[in-house]
């Protein structure tokens, strides 16, 4: 649950940053065609907690680099690929998300698969918002264009883009709660783990197998939708780019309208993710939310609450992994204790949508 994007460090643009090596690199980028010319104004971004991005200039043109960290994950270098196939197929389309230029399957240029995108020209919401975008109206603004971003994704037709053979949309909704609880199962596994204390885990999941909708028309699945995963135009409160595609698929993309509304500000203007962004005040409420996608969609939402659910199950699933993590000192007990009790927030909100 990564949640900044595209914001450059504070330090001194380095010479190097470990991962990519600039003659090797400047060697691929010719072979590729792109404008000629030696790399420069190198700077690393924030990019979350995992994967490196690195912004530079090169024969006029500004990229950015996206590639896995240094210790690798067992799929990074397969989940970098379909990210990069997910961006090239959406050119065109009226998702709003970093422009391809050029993709490199090949680990052993860099040591990592790894892509070239265009800069995004505007601001994550987490890092706060500019003056213009203060006024209720901007952030109101801003909240529905996030509905719109994910209903323009779902309308995407993912055959005729060239994503046939991304997910296994056959049976998504079926395998979701048992794929998720088996996840859970394996944490107790590790040492010191207590096992999942997590109130309402056995009701809801219980709940979803009980009340499953029929299944959705597939479409493209962003897979991790909040606010801290998009970033705003700068000159106007609409989305310039969702970002973070890593756990895109091809499944219900209903459940992307689940996941916003898991982690959305009730009317308290809390979330079960904590204030991870700088404008919970004055967006819109949960049910002006839905309103808005369903207005933009032929979808069926009478079972939104079902998505909504579920959203909260798998991601609080997810966050609990880092909880056991830390239990059987693999991460840091800090982050473990308080991603414990993000789960226990997702896990309220999805006992009173049951």
């Amino acid at each position: 649950m990564p949640a900044r994007r595209f914001t450059s460090m504070s330090s001194p643009a380095p010479d190097q940053i470990e991962g990519i090596d600039l003659t090797i690199l400047n060697a691929w980028m010719d072979e590729q065609g792109l404008p000629a010319g030696e790399i420069g104004n190198l700077e690393q971004l924030l990019g979350g907690t995992q994967n490196i991005l690195a912004k530079f200039d090169r024969g006029g043109q500004s990229f950015v680099l996206r590639r896995p960290p240094i210790h690798k994950r067992a799929n990074s270098d397969e989940t970098m690929r379909r990210e990069a196939r997910v961006l090239a197929a959406l050119k065109g389309s009226d998702v709003p998300h970093p422009g391809m230029i050029a993709a490199c399957p090949d680990e052993s240029i860099l040591g990592a698969a790894f892509y070239l995108m265009e800069p995004i020209d505007g601001f994550n919401a987490g890092q706060g918002t500019p003056e213009t975008h203060e006024s209720e109206e901007s952030r109101r603004a801003m909240g529905f264009s996030m509905a719109e971003g994910i209903a323009s994704l779902g309308a995407v037709d993912y055959k005729a883009v060239g994503l046939e053979g991304l997910g296994r949309p056959d049976g998504y909704l079926e395998r979701q709660v048992s794929r998720w609880q088996h996840q859970l199962d394996t944490y107790s596994e590790m040492e010191g783990y207590p096992g999942p204390e997590i109130p309402g885990v056995e009701e809801v999941a219980t709940w979803l197998e009980a009340n499953r909708p029929a299944d959705s028309p597939a479409g493209i699945l962003h897979g991790d939708y909040h606010i801290a995963n998009v970033m705003f135009r700068s000159d106007a409160p609409k989305l310039a780019a969702i970002v973070d595609w890593e756990l895109a698929t091809i499944g219900d993309p209903l459940l992307d309208l689940g996941a916003l509304i898991a982690s959305w500000p009730d009317m308290e203007g809390k979330s079960p993710l904590g204030n991870t962004t700088g404008v919970m005040s004055g967006l819109p409420s949960i049910p002006e939310m839905i309103a808005h996608y369903g207005e933009r969609t032929t979808r069926n939402l009478d079972g939104i609450d079902w998505y909504v659910v579920l959203a909260c199950y798998r991601l609080g699933i997810i966050l609990e992994g880092t909880h056991a993590r830390a239990c059987s000192g693999r991460a840091p007990k800090q982050i473990g204790d308080m991603l414990h009790a993000t789960t226990l927030g997702l896990f309220r909100r999805a006992l009173g949508f049951i």
